[in-house]
């Protein structure tokens, strides 16, 4: 039969089972203007513009489809035209098989000329899978396929008003000795999740937005002072005699945490602006942001230098009341063999990229210098987090972010751009785990909210979450404006895309059991695109400005007017909108233990009040492989445990820990002992 044919055929046969309310192909719309569009329904792929009718491909068939046949997308697009009542989201499903690839192929969808992606799986029966949740306009939607890589079978196609469902998330912390700062924090955003969008900025670390100043070093009044006559804390052990014979510090404080570094040329001192971000938005907008980013990038093995990070963090929340992110941009050696712990070496030498022989799965390997390396970043890092947990500084914490970097093949690592996902996700979670347990554990760190990156290329980007039991919230960085737009602007304009369809994406992977957050963004979504396309990000927190990258202040990435409407619209909370209680409406019921261990190893007694599990000796709740693994460490003398955890371990109640009490956890998970303690009456 010929193809016209056909297709006149398909269109009386529609209008008449329209008629009678049976049938696949939905009714055409009566508007002369829109005479060519579908109303909303399902329609047969093979009758559309641009499709060509199957029954096979090749020698393999396919049976079980409906209508005539199916398309098979190859060379030319498949097109079609929707008509809807209102703008607003709407989903697109097929009814798909796919076997020319068993690693997934790329589909490309056009939504009015916007190009979407999503890696279709291998399928060899027909499946009904959703394309996602698209935005469409008021009256006639233009709807492809695109043969960009293609090669998949298409039977039908539907298309839909979406039905979204309430964003859920948890004020839970994963952390059950959490903090009453921590739960309080995250109880808030709890509060304020799918409602509104709290606002967020990144400071720079490093040596960013170097400034010079006017301050001195007057030996004879022993003080740094500026032009104005400030004086400025320092160090006396910083002090250090120039080729001159004359005296300097090396470093002078602000009373804001500030510090200034000695210049050996101009012999005055210079600093890194790290509020040049926030000054412009308050000049812009009046406000400031709710949210502060900062980062532990400067505390490293190997090489350190102290920028104050730490005391900034506390002065946002304890005298600003304000909420800190912080994500952690730990380096390692680009050459391992040219690595000794405990010697200084050049920052050149080290890298977060992928360029470097750091084995990543050594992390977990006792007796290997990664090992050795890694144990020591986590320490570094456990003094600055004590210091915040001391000042009782929640922190939202995002280490190890943007693990799967671009879509590599079943979560292998391959489109990482950090060391520690090259190796993959499992691998990954591995890492992700050691570092939860040794802060939490090892370190007593409890104010930590725990923040994952995660992307939305396909449905392996799900096997980057490590799980719910270490995980409060998952985040989403975007970065778009320059490529892969979806609003239908030119490059060098501002990307307004609330990225909805990603949003959705990523409360799926969760079960919508967590909340989904914009940790990194380069241009903020507009309001007005986030409310219609239901995009219920959590916070957004844009990127600092750097030379060629102005991602706040630069019009490339935000026009002022809509980032001025946003700070000041009733949708985004800034710092002036948050709580005078942030911190202090907690559960305190659950004191948090205090089992952190210090820079010299101390150990204090926990005070947790929460119900004792014999077994559970790293007191997850659960008694399994895992805590025989944190005892033994604890017999063979590498860790300590709290005076919980320690009753926790004495399973046969001896009044001591040892190894009998290691087989009894043993045989109590293979079900050789029914229940711990073991009383004597069972032994």
């Amino acid at each position: 039969m010929k193809k016209s044919i056909r297709k006149v055929i398909s269109a009386v046969l529609a209008t008449v089972l329209c008629c009678t309310g049976t049938g696949l192909l939905p009714a055409i719309a009566e508007d002369t203007e829109s005479s060519k569009a579908f109303a909303l329904g399902t329609y047969e792929a093979e009758t559309l513009d641009g499709a060509e009718l199957w029954t096979s491909i090749y020698e393999t068939q396919l049976p079980d489809y409906s209508g005539e046949g199916f398309a098979y997308l190859t060379a030319s697009p498949i097109t079609f035209n929707v008509e809807v009542e209102e703008e607003g989201m709407y989903e697109v499903k097929v009814r798909a098989c796919q076997i020319l690839s068993e690693e997934g192929r790329l589909q490309t969808i056009s939504i009015n000329g916007t190009d979407y992606t999503y890696n279709m799986p291998y399928i060899n029966a027909w499946k009904e899978i959703s394309f996602g949740v698209f935005r469409f306009k008021k009256g006639v939607n233009e709807v492809s396929l695109k043969p960009v890589y293609g090669y998949a079978a298409y039977d039908t196609i539907t298309v839909e008003k979406a039905v979204l469902p309430e964003v859920i998330g948890t004020d839970e912390t994963c952390d059950k000795n959490a903090t009453p700062e921590a739960k309080s924090l995250l109880k808030y955003l709890k509060s304020v999740y799918g409602k509104n969008i709290l606002s967020g900025q990144q400071e720079i670390y490093g040596g960013g937005h170097g400034k010079t100043t006017t301050i001195r070093y007057d030996a004879s009044s022993n003080t740094c002072v500026d032009s104005d006559g400030n004086i400025y804390k320092f160090d006396e052990e910083s002090k250090d005699t120039a080729d001159d014979g004359s005296v300097f510090v090396w470093t002078c404080y602000g009373e804001d945490g500030q510090a200034y570094s000695y210049d050996t040329q101009s012999r005055g001192y210079i600093y890194n602006d790290y509020n040049e971000e926030f000054k412009y938005l308050y000049e812009l907008t009046g406000k400031y942001p709710a949210i502060r980013g900062f980062d532990f990038n400067c505390h490293n093995p190997g090489f350190a230098w102290e920028d104050g990070v730490t005391d900034r963090m506390i002065d946002w929340t304890v005298n600003k009341n304000g909420i800190c992110t912080a994500s952690w941009h730990v380096t390692v050696p680009k050459v391992m063999d040219n690595f000794t712990l405990g010697e200084t070496a050049s920052w050149e030498d080290f890298t977060y990229g992928i360029e470097t022989d750091f084995v990543t799965a050594n992390c977990m390997v006792e007796g290997t210098k990664e090992y050795e390396f890694f144990q020591e970043a986590m320490r570094l890092l456990a003094v600055e987090l004590k210091k915040l947990q001391d000042a009782n500084v929640p922190v939202l914490f995002r280490p190890l972010h943007e693990a799967e970097g671009n879509p590599g093949k079943n979560g292998d690592g391959s489109g990482a751009w950090f060391w520690w996902s090259k190796e993959g996700y499992q691998v990954y979670n591995d890492l992700w785990k050691l570092l939860y347990t040794t802060l939490t554990e090892e370190y007593g760190l409890h104010n930590l909210i725990w923040e994952q990156n995660l992307y939305a290329w396909s449905d392996e980007s799900a096997l980057w979450y490590t799980g719910d039991e270490y995980v409060d919230i998952v985040g989403f960085d975007k970065y778009n404006t320059e490529y892969n737009r979806h609003d239908g602007k030119q490059s060098g304009e501002p990307n307004e895309d609330a990225e909805s369809k990603i949003f959705w994406s990523l409360v799926d992977y969760v079960d919508n059991k967590k909340m989904v957050s914009m940790p990194e963004n380069d241009s903020i979504p507009s309001v007005d695109n986030m409310l219609v396309e239901e995009a219920k990000w959590l916070y957004f927190c844009t990127w600092y400005d750097s030379q060629g990258s102005e991602f706040i202040s630069g019009e490339k990435y935000q026009n002022p007017e809509t980032l001025k409407n946003t700070y000041q619209s009733e949708y985004c909370i800034t710092l002036d909108e948050l709580p005078a209680d942030l911190f202090k409406s907690g559960d305190t019921s659950t004191e948090p233990t205090t089992d952190s261990t210090s820079e010299t190893g101390d150990t204090t007694e926990s005070t947790s009040t929460d119900e004792m599990i014999y077994g559970d000796v790293n007191e997850d709740g659960l008694v399994d492989i895992l805590d025989i693994i944190r005892l033994n460490k604890y017999i063979l003398g590498q860790s300590k445990l709290t005076d919980t955890q320690w009753k926790c371990a004495d399973v046969d109640l001896s009044g001591k820990v040892d190894p009998t009490d290691s087989l009894n956890i043993m045989k109590h998970i293979v079900k050789l002992i029914d229940k711990l303690p073991i009383l004597d009456s069972e032994e």
